[in-house]
């Protein structure tokens, strides 16, 4: 049974088609070979569905680009996007505004003692850009230590410290970044066997890359507190724990990027809470608001605040704190309370999610190992279990998963896949039956999968 009548369907399919076409004359698209694309049409959206141009409905378990946290078209928040609009559009950042003071009230809050003041940014590229240059600026240094298998965005500081292939292109090796191979037992660059090995030798691996290139020239260390588009590795709280000890022995700052793992979709409000940890710096965008108006930022410690007390910190956007974007935040943050929608994504990731792609790894030839934490999860995709032979080489695609990635379409589900992986990252507030309804279809296309 379709979700719309006759008449609405009709006018679904010309919108689409119109709307095809003015693309594929006028629109460039992003990390695409232009014209190698045939963008699908989404018409409409609502809760966890999306709708294409046909009004075919799927489950996205994509969350978009794991960024609509509580699903699509949450009444609350465009409720409160049309009010702000009645009231201020738009205002210069200069100027107090009562939107953007509440956001960064109740960003603030959920943060640890410290960490109480909001450099508000149009996404996660530019708040990991800022983080970088507050933390240069408060060091008096210019190197950045990021780890390999990250991603931190677009902009030209946010793809050098960047540790994938989508950096290549745009890296000259001059932008004061340094490479380190972060903790990922299965695919180990240690030899390890044990996460207790994989932990203390990357924890090595790590000082001795501080030691080598000169702790008096190094600003910070950026992570991914749970690294994302990179396949979710979750890294042991000794690992973290240890990050945090040599930041405080080598006088290095610790810039926690939260763009992706923040805001409940690792089952806490951010993921370094898994680890007992304090940054100095926390990023964060995507789920703050679910993405309905752009949003990021930089959460900075009193030590770094207290270093633009008096000298002018030399940075700025003209949408810096963008009234509908904060008053977005405001009400995703308050649904998110009201609602109890951490809970519900730890408590589901828990007991649903987790045990049942679990399952399929130890169930169907091609899953090699599944990974993650409340609504945040990954599947390696191997030709072999034995020798953990990717699917699809790094960096690339094959004709084996893009045709899994098409049977989980055409079984209405959205997926998100990179690389030789697929993410299981629906929105928090997902139901146990929406949840389970997409995991069969997986299950399906998982088990008839015999790729060698």
């Amino acid at each position: 049974m379709s979700d719309f009548t006759e008449a609405e369907l009709a006018a679904i399919r010309s919108e689409a088609e119109r709307t095809y076409e003015l693309d594929r004359a006028h629109v460039f698209h992003s990390w695409s070979a232009q014209a190698q694309i045939s963008p699908m049409v989404i018409s409409r959206a609502q809760g966890p569905y999306v709708f294409d141009g046909e009004g075919t409905r799927f489950l996205d378990f994509s969350s978009q680009l794991v960024n609509t946290n509580i699903g699509h078209q949450h009444p609350a928040v465009v409720q409160a996007i049309k009010d702000q609009a009645d009231l201020i559009c738009t205002i210069n950042p200069a100027h107090g505004n009562a939107a953007r003071s509440e956001a960064a009230r109740l960003i603030t809050e959920l943060t640890p003692a410290g960490l109480d003041h909001v450099f508000f940014t149009n996404g996660g590229a530019d708040a990991n850009e800022h983080a970088v240059r507050m933390a240069r600026l408060h060091t008096g240094k210019h190197k950045v230590l990021a780890r390999y298998r990250s991603y931190h965005g677009g902009t030209q500081t946010a793809i050098n410290i960047t540790g994938d292939p989508r950096r290549f292109a745009n890296d000259r090796g001059d932008s004061g970044v340094v490479h380190f191979f972060g903790p990922f037992l299965y695919r180990s660059e240690f030899d390890a066997t044990t996460e207790a090995e994989e932990t203390e030798r990357a924890l090595r691996h790590l000082e001795r890359t501080i030691q080598l290139e000169g702790p008096q020239t190094i600003a910070a260390i950026v992570l991914e507190s749970i690294p994302g588009t990179a396949g979710i590795m979750i890294p042991s709280p000794e690992y973290m724990q240890g990050v945090r000890r040599l930041c405080d022995e080598y006088g290095l700052m610790l810039i926690a990027d939260e763009v992706m793992a923040g805001f409940g979709r690792a089952g806490k409000w951010f993921a370094f809470e898994h680890f007992d940890i304090v940054p100095d710096i926390i990023t964060f965008a995507k789920g703050v608001n679910s993405g309905y108006v752009p949003l990021g930022g930089v959460i900075m410690s009193d030590d770094i605040y207290a270093t633009f007390a008096e000298r002018a910190y030399p940075g700025g956007l003209t949408y810096s704190g963008h009234p509908l974007a904060c008053a977005a935040a405001v009400a995703t943050i308050t649904a998110m309370h009201e609602e109890n929608m951490i809970d519900n994504a730890a408590k589901l990731g828990a007991e649903i999610l987790g045990p049942r792609l679990q399952e399929f790894s130890e169930k169907y030839p091609n899953v090699g190992e599944t990974r993650g934490v409340g609504m945040f999860w990954a599947l390696e995709l191997v030709r072999d279990k034995e020798t953990r032979e990717p699917l699809a080489p790094y960096g690339g695609s094959s004709p084996e998963v893009a045709e899994i990635v098409g049977k989980l379409k055409a079984g209405g589900v959205l997926p998100f896949n990179n690389f030789h992986r697929l993410h299981v990252v629906p929105p928090l507030n997902i139901s146990a039956d929406e949840l389970n309804a997409g995991l069969d279809v997986f299950e399906q296309v998982l088990s008839e999968a015999h790729y060698t």
